[in-house]
């Protein structure tokens, strides 16, 4: 498929990540870290989307009107959060195991979801636009940075909100993620991550500038012995950025 050659896109990544198709939604699998941190990127997003389009927090579908894009969605673990707040929700992925699993899933749970196997340029290039984007644990796997975020920002709407996360490129983030999360309890698969790859916050949010968005927000994700994974101001680990578009 043309639109899986695009500049951004791995194909060793999507390779790799496809791989695991059939074990994403097992929340013991290979996913299961994020299993873990799913309910706290969707309060997240919730919450940031509320605050953007002013709705209501207590709505069951706070989303409703909105149209929502969950790029790099894998088998559509924050996709399907997204269309069950009221989103009219879009996933692409690299994979097209991937989106043959996240079709599978949302029709079993009854979620009208178009999921797409495409790039985020091929997207772009349909002058097709969101209100909100969510681009979770992707960008650390995206090969040409500049186009990618070029066509993430087309794909914004005017007065629309990005929500980003990944890992940061520091000691602490190799030690957690690689040493400790790949290596050691192998909650996440070997070889997910090249910590070459981390951007600092610096780094994202001056690409995102770059593209022509406004970084509004960070919050570092962190996991606190009996707390669980928490959002807080340390960042040295895992970040969101939130951004928004004129």
């Amino acid at each position: 498929m043309a639109e899986l050659l695009s500049p951004s896109i791995s194909p060793d990544e999507a390779t790799f990540f496809g791989g695991l198709a059939e074990d994403w939604w097992n929340p013991r699998g290979s996913s299961a870290m994020l299993h873990r941190i799913t309910p706290l990127r969707s309060r997240l997003v919730r919450d940031a989307a509320v605050a953007r389009f002013r709705r209501d927090v207590k709505s069951r579908q706070p989303l409703k009107g909105l149209t929502a894009l969950d790029i790099g969605c894998g088998a559509g673990l924050m996709t399907e959060p997204l269309a069950r707040m009221g989103a009219t929700a879009t996933g692409i992925d690299a994979a097209p195991e991937n989106i043959a699993v996240a079709a599978a899933h949302a029709t079993a749970g009854g979620l009208d979801i178009d999921y797409r196997a495409t790039s985020a340029e091929a997207l772009a290039a349909t002058g097709v636009r969101f209100d909100i984007i969510t681009c979770l644990e992707v960008v650390e796997h995206v090969a040409g940075r500049d186009s990618f975020f070029a066509a993430l920002a087309a794909l914004l709407a005017p007065g629309g909100l990005a929500v980003l996360s990944t890992p940061n490129r520091t000691p602490a983030s190799w030690a957690v993620l690689i040493g400790g999360a790949e290596m050691l309890l192998r909650t996440i698969p070997r070889g997910a991550h090249d910590w070459q790859r981390f951007m600092t916050p610096e780094e994202l949010s001056e690409a995102l500038v770059h593209a022509g968005l406004t970084v509004t927000d960070r919050q570092g994700l962190t996991w606190r012995p009996g707390q669980g994974f928490t959002l807080g101001p340390d960042v040295s680990v895992n970040y969101f950025l939130t951004a928004t578009r004129a």
